[in-house]
């Protein structure tokens, strides 16, 4: 009987140690996420994604293959800082059970001295070897006008 006792007490200590863990990466992408559009307001959109891309990087393009690679997406982004009208927000995000990968999923908007648009957006996060997190894919489609049904979190 002690053994069994023993056996759940370890495994619900492992459980909770997941739990924790997959919280904590969860606060770690959303804050990598939203530093990243931070940085694009400061910097530019191609700046900040640059900055926050994993050497392995796939970025999809509009009617376009997508651009993998970092090194690629810097030489096709070459001396383009890219806007700053742009801002986002996730309202969803997810961490895998072992901290390593995640997503969040957000609104954004992009506001031109004429016009202002809205969309969604998705990244995956992987983490690096130095506990920082990089985005391995991102994209993003536009919606008719901004829908009040997602808010950040």
């Amino acid at each position: 009987m002690k053994k069994i006792f023993l056996v759940c007490l370890f495994f619900a200590g492992c459980a909770r140690e997941q739990t924790d863990l997959r919280e904590q990466s969860k606060k770690e992408i959303i804050a990598a996420d939203l530093a990243m559009c931070d940085m694009a307001v400061m910097d530019g959109f191609n700046t900040a994604l640059l900055a926050f891309a994993d050497d392995s990087v796939i970025k999809p393009e509009e009617g376009k293959f997508p651009v993998i690679g970092k090194s690629v997406l810097a030489e096709h982004w070459k001396d383009k800082a890219g806007t700053k009208g742009i801002t986002w927000a996730p309202f969803r995000a997810e961490a895998s059970k072992s901290g390593d990968l995640g997503y969040t999923f957000g609104n954004w908007k992009f506001t031109t001295p004429d016009s202002v648009f809205f969309g969604n957006y998705f990244t995956a996060w992987k983490k690096q070897s130095d506990g920082k997190w990089k985005f391995v894919v991102d994209g993003g489609n536009n919606i008719p006008a901004e829908d009040k049904r997602y808010r950040p979190i």
